[in-house]
């Protein structure tokens, strides 16, 4: 059935709507496929925002401070640091290549004057940390100005060693590695509110580690069937309440969400709440399981609700109202007529991301043709724009586009049958308290913000 070929595949890979963008992009533009970005995430204050890409790099950057001239313009985003975060490895004991490739990355709230990051591919989870030195010590007793240890019997004086100041370098130094904890593929890592555990989740298994404690996690769910025959869902992401640090909620390819308290019990097998949508018979069809497969899910700040994305529509659920979601917007429905051949090019298996803006107001989500959609919650008005180094110069506002299905088309719409499903947006990031966005597009990264009045 369709049902196991996306469980086995799963496996085997594991604001002002219409005034919103000023824009400019950040090209990576490299023709190799390690280049294409596969996830993007912006710190706790929104300064820093970190790319990773297939090639196993992370790459940081840093908003510039707002010019004195210009009160009024909004600080870039230039490149900050680049690093090497993972490396091609191969199990022997599985015959199994891990491919290098940066799933997710998470940034730990700030404690002092370094940054600190967690990063995952398929396997293994490392923390890093990012900090910046303008000073370099001199006037050692012991070393001399190579920093070779002298010999003991030429001092014959000591001297009081001064700090002087050198050009900024910023250093990405690897503090844990936290590995050999998961059988299948990690999709999903978060920081817990409490700031000293994180949770790692694979297909079938979520387990949570102590920050300072790379030997050893606990194993906190486990779907994973005594008869891998009887395999019916696998996890597909997962996130700590941003409040709470004993709530967490993870979805599955079924479409369901499960809300667990660790409190509870050391197993959460058993959830707390349960979040799932009665199917409408008259809807189902073939590709009915397979497009109701839940991509991504996001807590909003506030902690009250839940935004999900499954391959058609994204989702608002009330924490409070387990049988039906509170709301629901349409993302590309004009592509439920071409399931079929979606399936046959494996776009139907793609994982879309969604954001929240900082108030919790508005939603955003990727389509193809490098285009993105934001839904604004109390007015139910909705806007596509376009990523495209084409049409977003610097600065340039950009404009509305629309998709018709047929019949009489406005001058600037462009018709499904043209759309191009290998540009995707899969990854987006919205700036935690201000109307910046980051948009992942192949190996482009856009970032665009609100227009200033």
């Amino acid at each position: 059935s369709f049902l196991s070929l996306l469980l086995f595949l799963s496996l085997l890979h594991s604001l002002s709507l219409p005034s919103l963008p000023i824009s400019f992009s950040l090209p990576l533009s490299f023709p190799s496929a390690a280049d294409i970005i596969s996830t993007v995430e912006f710190n706790h204050t929104g300064e820093l925002l970190a790319t990773g890409d297939k090639g196993g790099r992370v790459v940081i950057f840093q908003r510039e401070p707002e010019c004195k001239t210009e009160p009024y313009s909004q600080g870039e985003y230039n490149v900050y640091s680049t690093f090497q975060s993972h490396e091609p490895e191969f199990d022997y004991l599985k015959s199994l290549e891990i491919e290098e490739k940066i799933n997710k990355i998470r940034w730990l709230p700030q404690q002092n004057a370094a940054h600190f990051l967690l990063s995952t591919n398929d396997k293994t989870i490392k923390l890093w940390k990012v900090s910046e030195r303008d000073k370099r010590p001199e006037g050692y007793n012991l070393k001399d100005e190579e920093g070779r240890i002298k010999d003991l019997s030429t001092v014959t004086s000591l001297q009081v060693p001064v700090l002087k100041p050198m050009d900024l370098m910023v250093e990405v130094s690897p503090r844990r590695v936290f590995a050999n904890a998961h059988t299948y593929h990690v999709n999903s890592i978060s920081v817990n509110s409490d700031h000293e555990t994180y949770m790692s989740a694979d297909d079938l298994r979520i387990n949570l580690w102590h920050l300072g404690i790379t030997d050893r996690s606990f194993n906190i769910v486990d779907i994973k069937p005594v008869n891998m025959e009887d395999l019916t869902e696998v996890i597909t992401a997962a996130e700590f309440h941003p409040h709470h640090c004993n709530l967490l909620v993870y979805s599955s390819s079924k479409g369901t969400l499960r809300l667990c308290d660790m409190r509870e019990a050391a197993l959460c097998d058993k959830h707390s709440k349960l979040f799932e949508e009665p199917e409408d018979p008259s809807n189902r069809s073939f590709f009915s399981e397979i497009i109701s497969s839940v991509s991504d899910v996001k807590f909003s700040h506030s902690g009250r609700y839940l935004l999900t994305r499954d391959y058609l529509t994204a989702k608002v659920w009330d924490l409070n109202m387990e049988n039906k979601p509170l709301e629901i917007y349409q993302v590309h429905d004009y592509l439920r007529s071409k399931l079929c051949s979606l399936y046959e090019n494996d776009c139907i298996f793609d994982k879309f991301e969604c954001a929240w803006n900082g108030s919790d107001s508005v939603i955003m989500t990727g389509a193809y043709n490098n285009f993105f959609r934001m839904f604004d919650r109390n007015t139910k008005r909705d806007v596509t724009l376009e990523a495209s180094r084409e049409s977003s110069k610097p600065r340039a506002v950009l404009k509305p586009r629309r998709v018709c299905q047929g019949g009489k088309r406005r001058k600037d719409d462009i018709s499904v049958d043209s759309l191009d499903f290998t540009k995707k947006i899969l990854h987006t990031a919205w700036h935690p308290t201000e109307n910046i966005i980051a948009i992942a597009a192949t190996n482009n990264l856009y970032i665009f913000q609100d227009k200033f009045n």
